[in-house]
């Protein structure tokens, strides 16, 4: 067994502090990794808070993982000691159903869904008989020094992209780049991008690098000077006469707010048969007005995260094009404060963890 330290919440009102338990050693198809940067996502925060009703406790989270590997297991040939390697969302899925064949883990079919890289599987178990494929009813995330992943769910992280704005790329990224390709965004197209948080700024600058022409919608003053600093055109969600000059003029819509939205004055900027995707919000949202959408056999749908090549490609996208999130590195000793302000909209953009703080203090405990 692996002696590990981390940062957990151990219940849906406590803060964020130092928690010690263990990881088992690396099995013959896993990778240990040390653990070097994680990135802080907004569902860090909803899982934290058993906002979604899901949380195990203690909850240690963490699914934006940049890290070195340590050891590997008799049948690893994927990886080697000293590879610079990135973990995702997901740890494991069954790898048998049509999903898992297709290369879509992350709606794998089986019973328990995907294996999440915290807070278990990321469906509860049945209550009643039901079993969990994956032997596990928790697991703990990238807060935390180490990690031990199955060598097909950790990522190659190229060596001309620094390793700390590599570690958004793995959630925050791939998030917005599934529908970004899904969806065919193209040159010429013109591409909607609902907020500008660390999800939106992303997906901006995707892209914009796939040859699209980029219009932000944010709900305040002062980002729409932050998004023209990034080269973006921004509009006020409020300003009805910029959102009626807007009217059929887009491809491709994306919004990235992670919480209840209203949808409708976006709808009406969409073209014939374009697409409105959803990938920040996982609750019910405001009911749509089916005429707008019918009139012009437009559509509103979702994505949730990308699957394992996806992950790959957008890490080796914003290689080639010099481009990742906009950061800011903290110490894990800050993590609660920083979770008020990504609350607050007060992060620009994306804040990531220098796991050099966690090892600071586990010598000065030693």
């Amino acid at each position: 067994m692996i002696k590990v330290t981390g940062y957990a919440a151990k219940h849906s009102f406590s803060r964020l502090k130092s928690y010690e338990f263990e990881r088992d050693d690396p099995s013959a198809h896993e990778v240990e990794i040390d653990v070097l940067f994680c990135g802080v996502c907004h569902s860090d925060i909803h899982q934290v808070k058993n906002e979604w009703s899901n949380t195990v406790y203690p909850c240690v989270p963490g699914h934006e993982i940049v890290g070195r590997v340590t050891r590997v297991g008799a049948a690893v040939k994927r990886h080697a000691v000293g590879d610079m390697v990135g973990v995702g969302c997901m740890i494991d899925s069954c790898g048998k159903c049509a999903a898992c064949q297709d290369g879509d883990q992350n709606y794998c079919g089986s019973p328990n869904s995907w294996l999440a890289t915290y807070n278990g599987p990321m469906k509860p178990k049945a209550k009643a008989g039901g079993e969990n494929i994956y032997g596990r009813d928790n697991t703990f995330g990238g807060y935390s020094n180490i990690v031990v992943v199955k060598e097909d769910f950790v990522l190659k992280v190229p060596a001309n992209l620094r390793p700390e704005v590599a570690a958004p790329i793995l959630c925050a990224g791939v998030t917005t780049w599934s529908p970004l390709r899904r969806w065919g965004v193209k040159a010429g197209d013109q591409v909607g991008v609902i907020g500008m948080g660390g999800l939106g700024h992303m997906a901006a600058k995707l892209a914009k690098a796939l040859g699209a022409e980029v219009t932000l919608f944010t709900t305040t003053k002062d980002k729409i000077d932050e998004a023209e600093k990034l080269g973006f055109k921004a509009v006020l969600e409020k300003d009805k006469d910029a959102l009626k000059e807007l009217e059929a003029s887009f491809d491709f819509i994306l919004s990235t707010v992670p919480e209840k939205h209203d949808l409708n004055p976006f709808t009406t900027l969409l073209k014939q048969d374009a697409v409105l995707c959803v990938v920040g919000a996982l609750e019910p949202l405001a009911p749509l007005d089916n005429m707008q959408l019918a009139q012009m056999r437009r559509s509103v749908a979702g994505s949730l995260i990308g699957n394992l090549a996806e992950t790959q490609d957008v890490l080796d996208f914003c290689a080639e094009h010099g481009i990742g999130p906009e950061i800011e590195m903290i110490r894990i000793q800050d993590i609660n404060d920083a979770y008020k302000k990504v609350e607050k909209g007060d992060a620009r953009f994306r804040y990531v963890i220098d796991m050099a703080s966690l090892k600071e203090e586990i010598a000065g405990e030693a």
